[in-house]
């Protein structure tokens, strides 16, 4: 079997064990307490841990074998992969509009990422890094603030989505500069880089957890799925020196993949704001709602199988 073979295996099942943490972390976050990030006492939430550390570790381990320009566009495939599962594993099928936003999201990131130059790139001193993840921890911050500010649960979600596909993206451009300076050995003073690696990687786990709530499989997972190697790809181009392919028709190209990859997320989005807005129950006159039901509330009418109760 040739390298760029076991290279494109190992990204499909990490895609798939992706797909499946997604769908387990959000049939958690429907049949749990609200406001809940890290529910440690669910059996099931810990078994989406395990999933997504299996498909970083085959993520990784196709990088080893294949190039990153093929790598990281085959991990859009996880929403793709994800609908279909979640039809078959616990009878929730997506809407029409639903496949249409994921496949634009996902042609559309597959498309931005194929263009990147998979050249040698820079490296960046311990000061920048210290810098970047200065930077990084206070635009994870700040989209989380702003998600608490939110009352729609879609729109809530997208954000909070966009934070963790964020905080996984910086985990994965500083995991790339320690990969970089292990060949030669790796110093103490790498230390802070990987405690930052840590903390956002334990962020993006948590905050892809509470995205779940109250909005759905699609829209937080195509919004993870597409913001984590765009950001990713975006420090690459600015710090890393890394650059798109054809010079300036690829770059304009690329940004117009980078539209679609935007349409398709607004699509999902909508698609959750115009099906929680049919599914509201309707509330007689002077007929308070139940007890920790607010009005306007959309609670989750899919029954969840015994396994991940």
């Amino acid at each position: 079997m040739s390298a760029l073979v076991l290279a494109v295996l190992l990204s499909l099942v990490s895609a798939v064990a992706y797909a499946a943490a997604a769908i387990v972390q959000e049939r958690v976050a429907a049949s749990g307490p609200s406001g809940t990030y890290a529910p440690v006492r669910r059996p099931a939430w810990w078994g989406s841990v395990t999933l997504n550390g299996l498909g970083a570790a085959l993520h990784v381990a196709a990088l080893a074998y294949g190039p990153l320009t093929l790598v990281q566009p085959m991990g859009a495939l996880t929403i793709v992969f994800a609908l279909p599962m979640s039809a078959v594993f616990i009878r929730r099928r997506a809407g029409a509009a639903a496949w249409r936003g994921a496949v634009m999201a996902t042609a559309g990131l597959a498309g931005l990422l194929a263009l990147t130059n998979g050249a040698d790139t820079d490296d960046l001193g311990m000061g920048s890094r210290l810098v970047l993840a200065a930077a990084g921890f206070g635009a994870v911050a700040a989209l989380f603030v702003a998600s608490k500010a939110l009352r729609r649960a879609a729109t809530r979600s997208v954000l909070l989505a966009a934070a963790a596909g964020g905080a996984f993206g910086l985990a994965s451009v500083f995991t790339k500069s320690v990969a970089e300076d292990w060949r030669s050995g790796l110093p103490l003073s790498e230390l802070p880089v990987l405690f930052a690696i840590a903390a956002f990687a334990v962020s993006g786990l948590l905050l892809s957890q509470a995205s779940y709530r109250g909005a759905g499989l699609a829209a937080p997972l195509a919004t993870v799925t597409v913001v984590n190697p765009v950001v990713a790809a975006a420090i690459g181009l600015t710090l890393f020196g890394e650059s798109f392919r054809y010079g300036t028709a690829g770059t304009v190209i690329a940004l117009g993949f980078g539209v679609v990859a935007a349409g398709g997320l607004i699509l999902l989005t909508t698609e959750r704001l115009s099906a929680a807005h049919h599914a509201k129950p309707v509330l007689h006159p002077g007929i308070p709602p139940a007890p920790g039901e607010r009005q306007g509330d959309t609670p989750d009418q899919t029954a969840t199988p015994p396994a991940l109760r």
